[in-house]
């Protein structure tokens, strides 16, 4: 009878780490066939219905990405201890956006960053722009592309990624042309967000297209930016004026607190810098598509953000004029230099400085760039 029992016993344990098994292979092939792109519904703005969508990869990293304003609102992954949280600043719902943060996650543009007192030329016309900085024009305007309602195209591919266009019409916040544009986000199997910018236009117009994320690595909003480490492979960059447009001068950095050549915490200078940084860096001229233009890193979650880019400068912003007034969804005050921007650019108002790398686009051209991050954990 014992021996009996103990047959059955055993007999038990076989079924039941076999169902363990099955259970485990089950769970695998449920996370592989969750990996992909979803979509819900997420409210509406300019009497369009706005959505939100969820791309996945095989690791179960996820990006969100809302057809307002082509806005990434969310990119949760894993800390070392393996705890998963939002290493950018954003909201849960769409009323957070409609709000009018400062361009959280948003896709900028027609031009990304500054142009003086809203004018530039093209030949003899003198173009006037909606200004909303100050005296300067920003980000697009009044009603930037990070305003809108972007049309979506979904792709289920072996990589998940999403498409949207958007037509900015002639005379659009100032702008000569109708611009048409599109841009795609994909997020791979190791990692890597990559944002892909295309356009076209019918009269002569300067673009300068980027994504306006606020990162925070330790994806917790209570801890500010300034004990991250960053480098940024540039030996020069672009002093500005007291309203934040380039002076025209391209410095170098060497010996002042704009020097990123070697990793250094982003909070060991900045009191050096009046207001904080919000400065373009010239990136050395290399192929950084290949190698990473930026290196941002936490010791406290072990995360490492690379930036790759086609671009000849970024933006690096720590998020200084966060003051606490806006709050996240967990109703936590958003403060100063909680969040930093790595703005992907062409300089700013180089429409009126000749000596910058252009950012006109004439008709029968074609504007392309890509700009990829990829995060992994140390």
């Amino acid at each position: 009878m014992k021996k009996t029992i103990a047959v059955l016993g055993f007999g038990y344990m076989i079924i039941l780490w076999s169902s363990c098994q099955n259970s485990e292979k089950k769970n695998a092939d449920n996370m592989k066939a969750h990996a992909g792109i979803s979509r819900v519904d997420w409210g509406k703005a300019d009497g369009k219905t706005v959505h939100l969508y969820t791309l996945t990869n095989n690791n179960g990293a996820q990006v969100k990405i809302s057809d307002y304003g082509g806005t990434i609102t969310s990119w949760v992954f894993p800390d070392k201890k393996g705890n998963k949280s939002s290493i950018v600043l954003g909201f849960d719902s769409l009323s957070g956006y409609l709000a009018k943060p400062p361009y959280f996650g948003a896709t900028v543009g027609r031009y990304g960053n500054r142009i003086a007192n809203g004018k530039f030329k093209i030949g003899d016309q003198t173009y006037t722009l909606a200004i909303n900085n100050g005296k300067n024009a920003l980000h697009g305007g009044l009603k930037g592309f990070d305003k809108v309602v972007w049309d979506a195209a979904p792709i289920i591919d072996s990589v998940p990624s999403l498409t949207l266009n958007y037509l900015s019409k002639d005379g659009e916040e100032g702008y000569p042309g109708n611009l048409n544009v599109t841009v795609s986000f994909s997020l791979s199997n190791d990692n890597e967000l990559t944002i892909e910018y295309n356009a076209i236009t019918d009269k002569t117009t300067p673009i300068n297209l980027t994504n306006h994320s606020y990162f925070n690595l330790t994806g917790d909003v209570n801890n500010t930016v300034l004990s991250q480490l960053l480098m940024i492979d540039a030996d020069h960059y672009t002093p500005v004026d007291t309203t934040l447009i380039p002076t025209g001068e391209i410095k170098a950095v060497k010996g002042t607190p704009f020097d990123f050549t070697k990793s250094m915490s982003i909070g060991s200078r900045i009191n050096e810098v009046v207001g904080g940084y919000d400065h373009n860096f010239v990136l050395n001229q290399k192929n950084h598509l290949q190698e990473p233009a930026v290196i941002l890193y936490d010791t406290l979650s072990g995360r490492k953000l690379e930036l790759f880019t086609m671009e000849p400068g970024v933006q690096f912003y720590t998020g200084n004029f966060l003051d606490g007034s806006i709050k996240n969804s967990q109703g936590i005050p958003i403060r100063q230099h909680t969040g930093m921007c790595l703005e992907t650019q062409h300089f700013p108002d180089s429409p009126n400085e000749p000596s910058f790398p252009t950012t006109l686009l004439n008709p029968g051209d074609k504007y392309h760039t890509i700009t990829k991050y990829k995060v992994t954990v140390q």
